[in-house]
């Protein structure tokens, strides 16, 4: 686990043992020894960092103002507050406007270490658990190399967008990778996608298909295939 934490101390023996510990553990640290200079530096590049070790007790901005202005600039990014303040009130308060831990000094550094490890397994884990939601929410579909969007009517065949679908043809298509490698009549695909009341011939469907087929494979997705005699059917498990 590789980290690049921002250190925020204006102790220096305190920070040079953490920065010891951090060093260890293959960690890259940056230190602020104020909390003017914190926020302009976290502001700098607020992505750079992974994480913020904030001590409360600073010169020019303390730590609560400190972890408020970085709460403006991200709301996600870890932020654990030290200080030799121990008591309940001072807990609630910097929790309060932000914070993720609070370590109170003195503290041991491998006690820190473990929070910062498990800290951080935290929040992979929320943004592994909310990337999942928005891929699901962003494609109805998914299989091994497609993705729609009903909504945006939209087609990603290995993230390349199928462009140009009329919307029987994108029809067809939603229709059939709803359930991949199920075979479809003509009959079916007419009554699935044109209704019921649909009276055309069946060579209607083959023709939509055809043209679908060029659309798909412009991008190189050989996915609808012929089921002689029977009709089509969806499969991309084959694909390369």
């Amino acid at each position: 686990m590789s980290l690049r934490i921002l250190m925020v101390e204006d102790d220096s023996s305190v920070a040079e043992m953490m920065g010891m510990f951090f060093k260890k553990e293959g960690w890259q640290q940056d230190i602020a020894v104020d909390g003017v200079e914190a926020v302009d530096m976290f502001k700098e590049n607020a992505d750079k960092y992974d994480l913020i070790t904030l001590d409360l007790n600073l010169p020019k901005k303390d730590g609560i103002q400190v972890a408020k202005e970085v709460r403006a600039i991200s709301p996600t990014v870890p932020i654990i507050m030290l200080t030799a303040r121990g008591s309940e009130s001072d807990q609630v308060l910097g929790l309060g406007i932000g914070a993720d831990e609070y370590v109170t000094k003195p503290f041991s550094p491998i006690a820190l270490i473990a929070r910062i490890k498990a800290l951080h397994r935290r929040v992979m884990m929320e943004e592994d658990v909310q990337t999942q939601e928005n891929t699901n929410q962003e494609y109805e579909i998914q299989t091994p190399h497609l993705k729609i969007s009903k909504d945006r009517r939209e087609v990603l065949f290995d993230d390349q967008p199928v462009v140009d679908l009329t919307p029987k043809e994108f029809d067809l298509l939603y229709t059939m990778a709803q359930k991949p490698k199920q075979v479809f009549s003509r009959d079916q695909l007419l009554e699935l996608v044109w209704g019921y009341e649909y009276y055309g011939e069946e060579r209607t469907v083959d023709a939509h298909i055809k043209k679908l087929r060029q659309k798909l494979e412009k991008v190189g997705a050989k996915v609808i295939q012929t089921v002689w005699g029977v009709g089509y059917k969806f499969d991309d498990s084959q694909v390369k």
